[in-house]
């Protein structure tokens, strides 16, 4: 180093910070990176100049995020959460998706996706203990963007119970519970049922349930379904489908309603319409996934 550049490398006020610390990213190899850490750097510094943090409040804002790794387990992700109450979740998944409006929207994966889902047959019952609760009949198709259908397409889906909570919240639920996945037919179609799922609030339990509670923020979700759509030579669908009806459809906590992903939650009285054997009131849905081309991935369970 240069005398010249070590000069240039001491702070010598606020204003030379930025720069110093960009200089000494700039040998980052990968160029895309590098984008991202020097606009992580500048905007970051850029809000550090714009709300003049004490020490006290940088220190309070440093424990915060310990705190938020330290409540993370194998069954709970205080991070994902984090990242879904602020909004950073749905505004990838928009911006992800605004440019492709002939494929169906993508939505977060949420902090209870887990691996190794068990596999059905069409028609199956997810459901595997004796809960109560008006039984749902969803099915659907999945489509290329030429509105072919995908056949052996893996569609994984998981959801809350009758009373808004996911199997590994619940130590009353079977394990796996609720959860599982299916290959589309030579049609592109799939079917199977289920417990019509309630909304439900996110854990509160850690820090990001006391930054809602310092905002007057309620913790709920509407009621819906999550999916995720695997194809060979198509992009991977993340999606949810939200009931027309659910409370706090307006007000997700997690900013996870987009108007293209509210189904209808159709109710049928007991021994009407497209299931007349069925003793009492249930509900029916019908989901259509279109998948853009491209390479399939495989998005990492935030628990086990």
């Amino acid at each position: 180093m240069t005398e010249s550049e070590q000069r240039n490398s001491i702070v010598s006020d606020a204003a030379s910070v930025t720069g110093i610390v960009l200089a000494a990213m700039s040998k980052t190899e990968s160029p895309r990176l590098k984008e991202i850490l020097n606009a992580l750097v500048e905007h970051g510094h850029a809000f550090l100049n714009q709300v003049k943090l004490s020490d006290e409040e940088f220190e309070q804002g440093l424990d915060f995020l310990k705190n938020v790794g330290l409540t993370c387990t194998d069954s709970h992700n205080e991070v994902v959460l984090l990242a879904d109450v602020l909004g950073l979740s749905t505004l990838v998944k928009v911006l992800n998706n605004s440019a492709h409006e002939e494929r169906t929207g993508g939505a977060l994966l949420g902090p209870f996706f887990r691996g190794g889902s068990p596999h059905y047959e069409l028609g199956a019952s997810i459901v595997q203990d004796n809960a109560s609760g008006a039984r749902i009949f969803v099915s659907g198709q999945v489509l290329n963007t030429r509105r072919e259908p995908i056949r052996n397409a893996k569609i994984d889906v998981w959801q809350a119970s009758p009373v808004g909570l996911y199997e590994n919240q619940d130590p009353t639920q079977p394990d796996m519970n609720l959860r599982g996945h299916f290959f589309t037919d030579t049609n592109g179609q799939f079917h199977f049922q289920s417990l019509r799922p309630a909304g439900y609030p996110v854990p509160t339990h850690g820090p990001v349930g006391e930054l809602l509670r310092i905002q007057h923020r309620h913790p709920y979700r509407p009621a819906h379904l999550h999916f995720v759509v695997i194809a060979e030579g198509h992009s991977t669908l993340i999606s949810q489908i939200f009931a027309d009806d659910a409370e706090y459809l307006d007000s997700d906590v997690v900013f996870g309603v987009t108007r293209d992903l509210v189904g209808k939650f159709e109710r049928h009285e007991a021994s009407t319409g497209p299931h007349p054997e069925q003793k009492a009131p249930y509900y029916t849905l019908h989901c259509k996934f279109v998948l853009a081309e491209g390479a399939p991935t495989y998005p990492t369970p935030p628990i086990k």
